[in-house]
């Protein structure tokens, strides 16, 4: 039975986020290529896959500590909104300012664009603070994320070293990132490793548009010894999650209206999975809770958060078939 939703339940999970941003959410009426566009500012958030995981796990009612770099005036900001928030966090000082990020949404159109530069440029010693702290927190969790870009200045192998970290302080790493950084993360080895279309096929070189192409990417993570559990997201199909002890197809549920963003879908599946997981419950159920969370997120423009009561209806609702 799924704990997610009860209050403080469960042991904490640090996440990792090396290259977060300040999120400044604008909206026009309608985009115009000739004279001013009048924006009205709708939001500033903390944004970063580690720290999007972690403010979701909390809303399940979980406990997460977000680890994160921060540098500059804009790392100030970002250190101010996280405590305003109540989010557990620890920073990193770097030297580098931390990257700001434009979200913007055409309200004719229901249409956002997510605009983000490639980051700060991080110094080795940097790096290895960032290492030392986790290491030393992983040792009191059971779980620990990792997701989202890897700066500039930071070797590819990395997020490979973090796993090494991780599996030495005796947790688990769940990993949920792209590029060469992922590649090399992998020849390591993790504990769950999520991934999107579009990485998957990064992976495979070749298009995987369906659970057949998701199963043979899973079936050589597993038996390669990449990871323990293989999730490919198939969009609004769904995701197969795959482990030891088989493959089991999750279908997206019918949504309950419009689709109007799939930003921060898969950090949200991330977080509701993770959440399960550090409950308690197996690695099929969690998927489905995470399917059902990046539906319930395809219900919110740009990357306003997912309503946990919606995320838990359509769980009932997400369709499995095993084998």
């Amino acid at each position: 039975m799924s704990t997610a939703g009860t209050p403080d339940t469960g042991p904490a999970v640090v996440t990792l986020t090396m290259n977060p941003a300040l999120d400044l959410c604008w909206e026009v009426e309608r985009l115009q290529g000739i004279g001013k566009n009048r924006a009205r500012v709708r939001s500033v958030a903390v944004g970063g896959g580690g720290i999007n995981v972690a403010r979701h796990i909390v809303r399940f009612g979980g406990r997460a500590t977000a680890v994160h770099t921060a540098g500059g005036e804009v790392g100030l900001r970002l250190n101010r909104l996280l405590d305003e928030e109540g989010i557990d966090h620890v920073a990193v000082d770097i030297d580098d300012d931390t990257r700001e990020a434009l979200v913007l949404v055409e309200t004719a159109t229901h249409r956002s664009y997510h605009i983000v530069p490639s980051g700060p440029t991080l110094h080795e010693r940097e790096g290895r603070r960032c290492l030392e702290l986790l290491e030393r927190l992983a040792g009191a969790c059971p779980y620990v994320v990792v997701s989202g870009s890897l700066p500039p200045g930071l070797p590819d192998d990395y997020y490979a070293a973090v796993a090494r970290h991780v599996r030495e302080a005796g947790s688990r790493l769940i990993l949920d990132t792209s590029g060469p950084a992922l590649r090399a993360a992998l020849a390591e080895g993790v504990f769950l490793f999520r991934c999107n279309r579009t990485e998957a096929e990064s992976l495979t070189g070749r298009a995987v548009s369906g659970f057949d192409e998701a199963r043979a990417l899973n079936e050589h993570l597993l038996t390669s010894g990449s990871a323990e559990i293989a999730v490919t997201t198939l969009g609004a199909l769904g995701a197969l999650c795959s482990t030891r002890h088989g493959h089991t197809e999750l279908y997206t549920p019918p949504l309950p209206g419009e689709p109007l963003s799939d930003a921060g879908a898969g950090d949200s599946m991330v977080a509701a999975l993770t959440a399960e997981l550090a409950a308690g419950e197996d690695p099929v159920a969690a998927c489905a809770l995470g399917v059902a969370t990046a539906a319930a997120a395809m219900l919110t423009p740009s990357t306003e958060p997912f309503d946990v009561d919606v995320a838990l209806a359509l769980r009932s609702q997400v369709k499995t078939t095993s084998g």
